[in-house]
């Protein structure tokens, strides 16, 4: 029997808090993958998740019943679990990814929680998988998208696809957060190109 996943999410100050919220709602979903999720926001994150999504309290996230417990650590906890990687982590999403995050793991810069449980991530060669939101992209980003590629980490752009005729916000940030969850090991049902659709 495969063992349970212990998760660490990070959700940066990029603009799509929506895919946080769906990345989040998923999970709770997950219990019998799921040994644990820790998350870290970043103080931007927390204001932009006010303003994009300002009937929803991601606070409230932890007190969902029948669903994953989720461990809130302070953007500078060194002493969180996943700083070190004894702990065991094995997957780490950082939803959304700004490019200044993206930018501080290709250089190696632990400078915070964020960033170094992702240098943790790789170095232990575990599974990193950033969801970057920007557009356009300069040299300077496609190039540290390069760097943390060639570590091992994965780049999964925020773009959003329309085969499964997404009809909300939410069905639209679900495709590519079903991306994420497959890219992550978890055994999920979703849109699959090429399948036949109940319903």
């Amino acid at each position: 029997m495969q063992s349970k996943h212990k998760i660490v999410i990070a959700i940066t100050g990029a603009s799509g808090a929506i895919y946080a919220k769906v990345l989040l709602g998923k999970l709770q979903q997950l219990t019998d993958q799921i040994q644990e999720v820790g998350i870290v926001m970043s103080d931007n994150a927390k204001e932009v998740w006010k303003f994009e999504l300002a009937n929803t309290d991601y606070l409230l996230m932890k007190a969902k019943e029948n669903g994953i417990k989720f461990t809130f650590y302070d953007k500078n906890d060194f002493f969180a679990p996943f700083a070190s990687g004894s702990a065991k982590y094995d997957t780490m999403i950082i939803c959304p990814c700004s490019m200044g995050t993206l930018g501080r793991i290709a250089s190696g810069i632990s400078n915070d929680l964020t960033s170094r449980a992702a240098d943790v991530i790789l170095k232990e060669r575990r599974k990193l998988i950033l969801v970057t939101r920007d557009t356009p992209l300069s040299l300077i980003h496609i190039n540290n998208m390069k760097t943390v590629t060639e570590a091992g980490g994965i780049i999964c752009p925020a773009s959003p696809s329309y085969y499964s005729k997404p009809i909300s916000f939410e069905d639209l940030a679900s495709t590519v957060i079903d991306r994420v969850l497959d890219l992550s090991g978890l055994d999920i049902s979703g849109f699959r190109w090429g399948e036949k659709q109940s319903g």
